[in-house]
């Protein structure tokens, strides 16, 4: 006998078991973004290296680590994508996409990082991703999260400001600005003198990263540098002008939608691409790696591909975080078919197939095996559909069918037409 062959560590295969949760994400994601005129487009999971380079930034962790890069038979230095806003953007770029104006879409699929599988993250992982291209005022920023509440809402997670480390189910929003790219250099000036003050504290990748890129150090996860981090000087208190006005644009309009927040000056992402608004969801419920949702303005990022001067603003989350998120919070999908259809003798076989097809002109059916009626009605019971419907020779010479509710035991023997219209009544 051969060997197994088991999956790549870190690249999980989605059961039948646990695919109704993903579905229900996925069917309420495309009916909000279609309510907030947001399209779907796809792009490719192969990108040429070079624009995650350019567009994510060489000082970043997913560029030094964590990309599956690899030679083609030409040579051409290829990557799995890690994230899909670069993408979209040189898709957008290549394709003249905002010639007759601003766009919103957005899209869905596998990402990949190379990094140590863990709850919620795994190395090929999924995300959706919504981008808005060509808007830039604070209006675009504030309609994104309140979409987000919206579909948070319509998954079965609550959004609210309970405090932290609480215990709560609750969902927070932490927003923040770090400004313009004349903001960010005159604050790194500041930055790097505080941090060399404290070198001593410093880890190998924050020294690394201390002379190329010091806000990323703000990022940093180890728990011997948080102290001295939350201690750093805050870009947020040092904005320009217009970037301190489009921050409070985004706060006020927020509290118009009656959206909680917390500003958070320490949020400032893991790409090199933002400007202006960072924000994030928190969820208590997923562990360490809490942030299920994150985005933010990305307005030069079309010229550092190629690009014209394009304002954009974006956000992407991973479907396994909001998952565990939505078990945290209860939340139940149920893929059972609304009609198991049991049939019984060769006459009733015939029967069974038009009946079927019938049937799922307004209801999902399983049709069952043949067999004995019994077997079948616990096959029936056991897929949890709420009826079952069975034809044997009898029923179908009579052109009749007996309905029988799973659940209360009730049953009927009648025509077809009637069958489907009783069936109808009660899932209404």
């Amino acid at each position: 006998m051969s060997p197994k062959i088991q999956a790549i560590r870190g690249m999980e295969d989605l059961l039948p078991e646990a695919a109704p949760l993903w579905e229900r994400l996925e069917d309420a994601c495309r009916a909000v973004f279609r309510q907030y005129g947001y399209r779907n487009m796809r792009t490719p999971i192969v990108e040429p290296t070079a624009l995650f380079v350019r567009g994510i930034g060489e000082v970043t962790d997913i560029v030094e680590k964590e990309m599956y890069v690899f030679d083609d038979r030409n040579r051409e230095s290829l990557a799995l994508r890690p994230e899909a806003t670069a993408g979209i953007v040189r898709a957008a770029i290549e394709h003249n996409l905002l010639y007759n104006g601003p766009m919103r879409v957005w899209t869905a699929g596998p990402m990949f990082r190379y990094e140590r599988p863990q709850k919620g993250r795994q190395r090929q992982f999924h995300q959706f991703d919504v981008e808005a291209l060509g808007y830039e005022g604070p209006d675009v920023d504030a309609e994104q999260i309140v979409m987000l509440a919206r579909l948070w809402k319509a998954i079965g997670l609550q959004l609210g400001d309970a405090p932290s480390g609480t215990g709560s189910k609750t969902l927070e929003l932490h927003i923040n600005s770090i400004g313009d790219a004349a903001d960010r250099k005159a604050h790194r000036a500041k930055l790097i003198a505080y941090f060399e003050r404290h070198a001593s504290i410093l880890d190998e990748d924050a020294k690394r990263r201390l002379h190329t890129n010091p806000l990323r150090i703000l990022d940093s996860k180890n728990p011997v540098m948080q102290a001295m981090i939350e201690d750093a000087p805050m870009l947020i208190e040092e904005l320009g002008e217009a970037a301190r006005a489009h921050f409070e644009e985004l706060e006020r309009l927020l509290g118009i939608a009656g959206i909680a927040y917390k500003v958070n000056p320490r949020i400032v992402r893991g790409l090199d691409y933002y400007n202006r608004t960072v924000f994030e969801f928190i969820s208590p419920a997923v562990g360490a790696q809490s942030t299920i949702a994150g985005g933010g303005r990305y307005d030069a990022l079309f010229e550092q591909l190629g690009g014209k001067p394009t304002p954009a603003c974006g956000f992407a989350f991973g479907i396994e975080r909001v998952i565990l998120a939505m078990q945290a919070a209860g939340a139940k999908a149920h893929a059972a078919p609304d009609v198991f259809l049991v049939h019984a003798g060769e006459v009733a076989l015939e029967r069974a197939w038009r009946a079927a097809e019938a049937l799922r002109e307004r209801f999902s059916v399983v049709l069952g095996p043949g067999g004995s009626i019994k077997s079948q009605m616990k096959r029936a019971d056991a897929s949890g559909a709420p009826f079952a419907v069975i034809i044997g020779d009898d029923e179908a010479r009579a052109n009749h069918v007996t309905v029988k509710s799973m659940r209360s035991g009730d049953q009927q023997t009648t025509d077809l037409t009637s069958a489907i219209a009783f069936i109808s009544k009660i899932n209404a």
